[in-house]
Formats: structure tokens, sequence, C-alpha cells
């Protein structure tokens, strides 16, 4: 036999022999086949070790029995240990408050904890023992986030950074045109322009540390609607100690929990600090693309490691192709966030009902910028070159470097030495030699691009 029959409170149904989950998930798999993206691998774990920290506080507080208690933890920790995600087949797009994931994760402990015990394990009576999908999910998407940034996107951004400063270390020193509206501008040297994406990485690993600490306040507790009904009053905490000893951070009661079941604010608000650091992951893969342009007829000022053929009938082509990867996932993060900024203004009363797409694209965002940053550091800038030769031409036949001298001669005839400079494809410092009667070596002191970095 295929299938197996099973029962709840609406009836009977066949569900696969494989299947650890019962009659409850089975009913979601066939109500909710809009799509078959089925909820991330992050968040099934983040639910297990809710479970498991529930079945704790519940065993410490008397409510279940300490064979109870052992059995549902170690099946929580056989789950978490060898994680089948075929065993959770719902889908992202469920019921709002993302109850059939909950039963989902409670049917199948309930099967495994049965096994072990060797007597009936209920999912609602026992694993949901003093706990509601209306607190449990918001908790998920909690702890979910906060593990993935702490594990994955924060180190991700510190090896970016890392990897711009061996470029600081290697190229700094080397001083190229600086360009606004994509027009030649004053010089900036490569350790200005590395800071300068140094500085947004900081920037917005400042925004998503704000947020994560935000993240660390768990519904937990407060049940249906956040008055806390059918939980014990230290239950809470409880298991907010227990998941902070299995994480190693710090998770807490939250403060209001009628605003933690009710709005999605925090999940909002950290959804736009990965938007920020996307926008400027996509201003640094842009501007990589830019200065590796050419490598004949563009800028040319650096070369990015040829990671494979870059046309089907041109020859010799290579592409940016990283930056290019980078600047897709970079949208889909910002996708991303209009819509967890939409799913957050459905807290309708005392829950919002997008938990699931909340929950998919949070995790989802992470992870495309944890992978983003580090293909930007392993794959862009840790072979990145810089053609000096190229770079030094450019610059020397900067006409803007008559800028320095504006002090000296005013605006308009260093406007007139700049245009005749670029008309005649010559150094300003000819033409300025030419057309003052500033000395040479002064000139030379005044135009030199490296001191007009300022450094």
């Amino acid at each position: 036999m295929s299938h197996r029959i099973e029962k709840d409170s609406m009836g009977e149904l066949h569900v696969p022999v494989s299947a650890l989950y019962q009659a409850q998930t089975q009913r979601a798999v066939q109500n909710f086949a809009i799509s078959a993206a089925t909820m991330p691998a992050g968040f099934i774990r983040a639910l297990l070790l809710i479970k498991q920290a529930a079945a704790h506080a519940n065993g410490e507080l008397g409510l279940l029995t300490q064979p109870q208690t052992h059995a549902i933890t170690t099946a929580a920790q056989q789950q978490l240990d060898n994680l089948k995600l075929s065993q959770y087949p719902v889908s992202v797009f469920q019921t709002g408050s993302g109850t059939s994931s909950n039963m989902n994760a409670n049917e199948v402990l309930a099967t495994l904890a049965t096994e072990i015990l060797g007597e009936k394990v209920h999912p609602n009576d026992h694993i949901n023992l003093g706990q509601s999908s209306n607190d449990t999910i918001p908790s998920s998407i909690h702890v979910s986030a906060a593990i993935a940034l702490e594990h994955d996107l924060l180190p991700a951004i510190h090896r970016l950074h890392q990897a711009l400063e061996a470029q600081i270390a290697s190229h700094g020193d080397i001083v190229k045109t600086g360009r606004t509206h994509l027009m030649d501008a004053m010089p900036v040297s490569f350790e200005q322009v590395f800071s300068a994406w140094q500085a947004q990485l900081s920037h917005a690993t400042t925004l998503i540390k704000e947020q994560q600490q935000r993240l660390l306040q768990l519904a937990q507790g407060g049940t249906a609607v956040g008055t806390g009904i059918n939980a014990h009053p230290r239950f809470s905490a409880l298991l907010c100690q227990q998941i902070s000893h299995t994480t190693g951070l710090p998770f807490q009661p939250a403060e209001n929990l009628f605003f933690t079941i009710g709005s999605q604010d925090v999940a909002v608000a950290c959804s736009g600090a990965l938007k920020t650091l996307a926008v400027a992951l996509m201003k640094i893969a842009n501007d990589l693309r830019w200065m590796n342009s050419g490598p004949l007829a563009g800028l040319a000022e650096i070369e990015l490691p040829a990671l494979q053929p870059g046309s089907s009938i041109m020859p010799g082509k290579v592409n940016p192709v990283i930056p290019e990867a980078v600047a897709m996932a970079c949208t889909q993060v910002i996708g991303h966030d209009s819509a967890i900024t939409l799913a957050g203004q459905s807290g309708n009363f005392e829950l919002n009902v997008m938990l699931p797409l909340i929950a998919s694209n949070l995790l989802d965002s992470i992870g495309l910028l944890a992978g983003s940053c580090t293909a930007l550091a392993e794959q862009a800038l840790k072979g990145l070159k810089v053609n000096q030769h190229n770079i030094a031409s450019a610059l020397a036949r900067n006409p803007i470097l008559v800028t320095a001298l504006n002090p000296i001669i005013g605006y308009e005839k260093a406007a007139a030495i700049a245009k005749q400079a670029y008309q005649q494809q010559r150094p300003v410092i000819e033409v300025a030699a030419e057309l003052t009667d500033i000395p040479l070596a002064q000139l030379q002191e005044l135009l030199n691009p490296a001191k007009l970095t300022g450094q």
C-alpha cells in the first residue's frame, strides 16, 4: 500500500505511507496547490528549535512527563540533525497564520515521539502545548532570521570588507580619474574608492545589527492574540532561555506580545536594512562593471578575473559575470522588500495574516545577500588587477585637473585651458604652461594628481 488512513477533527483521508506527517498536513498539501515553493529550511529548523524548547519548558513546568519531554526533544533533535524537507511539503502560499506549517511540525514530531515513547504523543495536546500558530510562527520568523544574520550574512559582509582592505593594501595609493555624472572629474585614489565601499558596508551592517537585536524578542507565550491564554506564566521565559542556550543568541520574551503577534514591523524594518545592503552591493557591482569595461573601447581601469567565455559567437569575449549576478540578486532583494512591506500591512486586528510569505522572502533575501558578498569577495575582488598604464594615460589628459588653478587664475581662464587641452588632446600642464605665467615647477606641484586627492 502506498497510503495509510489518518484522521483529524474533520474526518479521514489518505496520507502517504512514507510520510511522518499526519492528516492536517495532508489537507494543506491538497488545499494549497498555488505554488510548489515550500517553506525554507532555515524557517523549518527554527520551528523545530521552538518545539524542542517548548517541550523542555513544559517538562520543567510539570506539564509534560519526563518520558514525554525526552521523546519530543529527541524527535526534534533527530530532525535537526537530519532534516528531510520532503517531510515539510506545505506551500509558502498557505493560510496566512502559517497554521499548516505549525501543524506539519507538530505532526512530524508527534509521529517520531510516539515511536520513541511507545505510546501516543498527540500533535496538539503535547507537541503544541502552550503554543499557538499565532505566536509560534512569528517567533520562528524572528529566530530563523536572527540565526541567518549571525551565521551567514554578517560573516559574509565581513569577508567582503576584508577583501576590500586587501585591495587597499595592494593598490590603494594608485590615483585614477574620478567621475561624476559618468564624466571626468577630480582624481581619487583607489583607497578612497574602496574605503567608500567599505563605509557603505559598515553603514548597512549597523542597520542590520540594530534589527537583529529586535529579532531577539519573541512573540512566544502570547498564544492566540497576545493575552497568553493556555500558556503557563513562566513558559515564555523558559522557552527563550532554552533557545538562547542552543543558539548562543540572547532571545527573550517580547515586551509587548500584542505588537509581535498583530504586526510584523520588525521583519519589515529588517527587510529595509537588507534593502540598504542590496543597494550598496549594487552600487559596488556597477562600479566594478564600469571600471572593468573594455578592454579597448571602455574604461579598462581594472581587470576582473576571467571566469567563463562571455559569448556564444564572439571568441575571446569575457564578461563581468559576478557583478552582473550580484546585481540581479540585489534586484530580487529589493523586490522581496516590496512584498514584505505590503505583507506587513496585513496585520488585521490581532494577527498578521501573511506570515509565511514574510518568512520566505526575508530568509531568501538574507541568503541572496550573503551569497552576493561572498561572490564579490572571492570571485571578483580577490583576483582584481589594476591597469596602471590606462589609468595614468587618462589621468594625464584629464582637463578637469585645471580646477586646481581656479584660486590662482580664476574660473574663466581655467575653463579656457581645459577646453583647449581637451580639443587638442594634450596634457593640461602643457596648455597651462603656454597660457599662464605660472612656472612649470609650480604647475607640476599644483597639478600633481596625487596631491589633488587630498591624501
